[in-house]
């Protein structure tokens, strides 16, 4: 990434994200982190490598961000976000690919990198302030319907 913004500098980039919902085994909770920058409640989300399958950049996110190992079960939601800027000028606009996933047993969270200050399990009936799209997200997949949504 730093290589490529050498050459474009802080031009609109389009990039390839992925949020991942993560269940516990019950699927009576759901992982969310806080976010080191702003503060935020979120579910897992993270950015596709180059050449790397989206539902494999979901489960690997979660792993990195907060230490749990999961397995991906099904694309959930795919949409397009409003362009970005970041504090230093850079702008990106992202494909979001939300996966649902379930923990691949019971196992404590934990903030497992610098991009997050908490990782824990909410009850999905007491779930920390989220913003619309992440709800929306979540409200889908619970519906336990096997086609992905899409925008038209």
């Amino acid at each position: 990434m730093l290589d490529l913004r050498e050459r474009i500098g802080n031009d609109l980039l389009w990039m390839t994200g992925v949020t991942a919902l993560v269940l516990d085994p019950s699927r009576t909770r759901m992982l969310a982190v806080r976010r080191a920058d702003d503060g935020r409640w979120t579910p897992v989300t993270g950015i596709v490598d180059p050449g790397e399958e989206p539902a494999r950049a979901a489960v690997r996110e979660v792993a990195e961000e907060s230490g749990i190992a999961a397995t991906a079960l099904r694309l959930v939601d795919v949409r397009v976000l409003p362009e970005i800027s970041y504090p230093n000028g850079d702008r990106a606009q992202y494909l979001d690919l939300c996966f649902l996933c379930e923990a691949d047993a019971d196992q404590e969270p934990h903030p497992a990198d610098g991009e997050n200050t908490a990782a824990q399990w909410f009850p999905l009936d007491a779930l920390p302030p989220m913003n619309d799209r992440f709800r929306d997200n979540l409200a889908f997949a619970l519906e336990d319907r096997p086609e992905a949504r899409f925008r038209r």
